[in-house]
């Protein structure tokens, strides 16, 4: 969000790079200690979840463009976005990337990959949203508000 100058670890903290680089590093752990924490027979559920998280991107990227506000969070908002996805979660997008990452620690059945969604999690949550949530009240007020009350953060 420009309109809001970035600061300490919000800057550093970019979801489309923090949760692919939180796998990576859960998975290098994981070949060298590999830790399981699900039965074999459930792994296959890991690329349900993946897929999920994959098709649910797309759907609330093009919520996005059909408002005629910009996806990437660097950019300002122009529209609040409470349609598609966004009835449900005021986050779908952070709930896509979720999805993608907690189905791959399953589908490689890797603890570590879990641990560090858990830490990618923690970070979203406390940094990069509470952040873009200061804005978006900011630049909505009440509306946002409203929204707030009405859609959950996550799901």
């Amino acid at each position: 969000m420009s309109d809001e100058k970035d600061t300490g670890v919000t800057q550093l903290v970019r979801p489309p790079i923090l949760y692919p680089v939180a796998s990576t590093i859960g998975f290098v752990i994981h070949l060298f200690w590999p830790v399981e924490f699900v039965p074999q027979a459930v792994e296959p559920l890991g690329a349900v979840l993946m897929l999920a998280g994959a098709v649910l991107f797309p759907l609330s990227a093009r919520e996005f463009q059909r408002a005629g506000t910009p996806v990437p969070a660097r950019n300002p908002v122009t529209a609040l976005v409470r349609s598609g996805p966004y009835r449900f979660s005021r986050n779908p997008i952070y709930v896509a990337f979720t999805l993608i990452q907690l189905g791959f620690a399953i589908w490689v059945n890797s603890v570590w990959v879990l641990v560090a969604l858990v830490v990618v999690l923690a970070l979203m949550n406390f940094s990069v949203i509470a952040r873009e949530e200061r804005y978006m009240e900011g630049r909505f007020g009440d509306e946002y508000r409203d929204y707030v009350r009405s859609v959950r953060r996550w799901i």
